[in-house]
């Protein structure tokens, strides 16, 4: 089983649009998938149209068997969801015993699944830390925005804090570029810092397409909503990258 969090610290990356479109993608192929929602704001969840029963806070404070908590949406696609109750369940981990590896003990019986993507919310707080100490790599979207590499930097000095002290071995092992338009110099240039600083790391990049913000709306994947779409070829490659190498 192959655990992914992906994450960047700046907002508007596209992150829980990679989320849910890798996920399916890779359901697509046949592999079983989970998506797991870190971020108390539920994007993930919002995407699928789902109000769950049970979230993440409940396999977190109230040790709710993971069975109970786990959203079919596709063949081979489940999700446990978040939503604001998160917010306490941050508050209530702050004062437990271990409390960046609650994550990771929650979710020791967990199997049959060939990958988990968890969704991580844009910030430097106690639950991303349970989820790089979950993961075993880090799928890192970045936008073609310059603030966006201060996101990027923040986030590499905490993976490096993180595996010091807990003797981890984590790291950015696929930096995704998003909103990637090549008749724009500044994509170019981000991509190029990106290339130097993550040296044969950055994928396909997923170029600017107006299906990605519709399909949402219609609680649809890249893949049903636009398949002839630039970003469902984006991300149908990137997918391949994923599994087979680059």
């Amino acid at each position: 089983m192959k655990r992914y969090a992906v994450i960047n610290y700046k907002g508007g990356t596209g992150k829980t649009t990679t989320v849910v479109n890798l996920a399916h993608a890779l359901s697509l192929k046949g592999f079983k998938v989970l998506i797991i929602d870190t971020d108390p704001q539920g994007s993930a969840g919002h995407y699928f149209g789902i109000t769950p029963a049970k979230t993440l806070y409940d396999v977190l404070i109230e040790k709710v068997p993971l069975k109970d908590c786990v959203e079919n949406v596709r063949h081979f696609l489940d999700i446990i969801c978040s939503n604001e109750r998160l917010f306490p369940a941050e508050l209530k981990m702050s004062a437990m015993k271990e409390r960046e590896l609650i994550l990771k003990k929650q979710l020791a019986d967990l199997s049959g699944y060939d990958y988990v993507l968890l969704d991580c919310a844009p910030s430097m707080n106690l639950l991303n830390q349970n989820a790089l100490l979950y993961a075993d790599d880090v799928i890192l979207p970045v936008s073609m925005e310059y603030l966006s590499l201060i996101g990027v930097k923040q986030l590499l000095k905490n993976i490096k804090i993180i595996n010091r002290i807990f003797n981890k071995k984590v790291s950015i092992t696929t930096v995704i570029p998003t909103f990637y338009d090549r008749r724009n110099k500044k994509s170019k240039d981000i991509i190029d810092s990106l290339k130097r600083v993550f040296l044969n790391m950055v994928s396909t990049p997923i170029r600017t397409c107006i299906s990605l913000s519709e399909a949402p709306g219609k609680h649809e994947t890249i893949f049903e909503f636009n398949p002839e779409s630039v970003a469902a070829e984006d991300y149908y490659k990137i997918t391949e990258e994923l599994v087979y190498g680059r």
